[in-house]
């Protein structure tokens, strides 16, 4: 069927209502954001699953997660974009005025275009395994209970002195609360992603920390090029040139969960992995600043882990060529 004669359906998400377009022109519709009326949605494009070349949404913190996973447990395709790029798009058509109906006209327009681009297979959403779902719900509660137990070791240097019982009580049970949680992320590690890690067991830096990221967060280990990898976690050097002007080379994007990760064990690995530590006081001589060069050591370490999944070979650091495979 050709591209003309195709729906491209743009929802914009909030907390309580979707709003859905099913092309550019035409009036949307505003539904809740619930179950009954997604249901209800998701019947009526079933129905013409044929005529439809994709749906798009916008990431809109985890509220557009329930609609786009019922889209796609129907078998539809789905696109859920990062909000800048949609609101790029929109300003690109003329779009400076933002209302729910204009984003989601402007989110049918994207659909159409990344529907004929050469990236559509790699952008469809790819519903992720119950195991590696569970894990990465147990990673967020855990930064949410670090958040919870910063803010009160905050309030502690600052509060009165008839407040720090209270307060080193809620610390204690923070603290027994983030226990628990490594506990499980432990346990689901050991047992459903203990092929994986045994081949990076000997790759100093990576701690259990940043192994939950990488599995629960990133299934897309060792399935990527270098390139690829780098630009999805939001470590690799993006170019900024226009005609003879070279601009600075910024990192930008990407997932932030595996980025944080990365970065905490990139500063037990200048200290620990020779490989890693030797690059790093390399760039450090040929002047590069520390958060540069930070960031290359990041880069580097998820190159080789990506090199390593997907090869099978387990880390060996006598083998530092092995990322070049990638």
């Amino acid at each position: 069927m050709n591209a003309s004669e195709l729906i491209f359906v743009g929802i914009d998400v909030s907390k309580d209502t979707l709003e859905v377009a099913l092309d550019d022109k035409s009036k949307t519709q505003c539904i809740a954001n619930d179950d009954a009326d997604i249901s209800t949605l998701v019947k009526k494009l079933v129905i013409e699953s044929e005529r439809i070349g994709v749906i798009v949404l916008e990431a809109t913190g985890r509220f557009e997660r329930k609609v786009a996973v019922a889209l796609c447990l129907a078998g539809l395709d789905v696109m859920v974009i990062n909000p800048r790029q949609a609101r790029d798009f929109a300003k690109s058509l003329g779009h400076l005025s933002k209302t729910d109906a204009i984003d989601a006209r402007a989110l049918s327009h994207f659909a159409r275009t990344l529907h004929q681009s050469e990236r559509r297979e790699r952008l469809l959403m790819k519903l992720p395994e119950a195991n590696q779902e569970a894990l990465e719900a147990l990673l967020v509660r855990r930064n949410q209970v670090i958040g919870m137990r910063v803010a009160e070791e905050n309030r502690l240097t600052m509060s009165h002195r008839s407040q720090h019982k209270s307060i080193k009580t809620v610390l204690k049970i923070l603290d027994a609360q983030i226990k628990a949680l490594d506990k499980d992320m432990e346990g689901m590690l050991k047992k459903h992603f203990s092929e994986k890690l045994a081949l990076l067991k000997d790759f100093k830096g990576v701690g259990p920390c940043t192994q939950a990221s990488l599995m629960g967060v990133l299934p897309e280990l060792g399935q990527l090029t270098h390139a690829q990898i780098g630009k999805l976690v939001g470590v690799a050097p993006l170019n900024a040139d226009s005609g003879r002007h070279r601009g600075k080379r910024i990192t930008w994007g990407g997932r932030a969960t595996v980025r944080t990760a990365l970065y905490m064990a990139a500063l037990s690995a200048i200290r620990y992995n020779p490989v890693i530590k030797a690059f790093y006081d390399r760039l450090i001589a040929k002047g590069k600043l520390k958060k540069v060069a930070m960031v290359a050591c990041m880069h580097k370490m998820l190159t080789i882990m990506n090199a390593i999944v997907k090869s099978g070979i387990p880390w060996n650091p006598d083998h530092q060529n092995v990322s070049k495979n990638a």
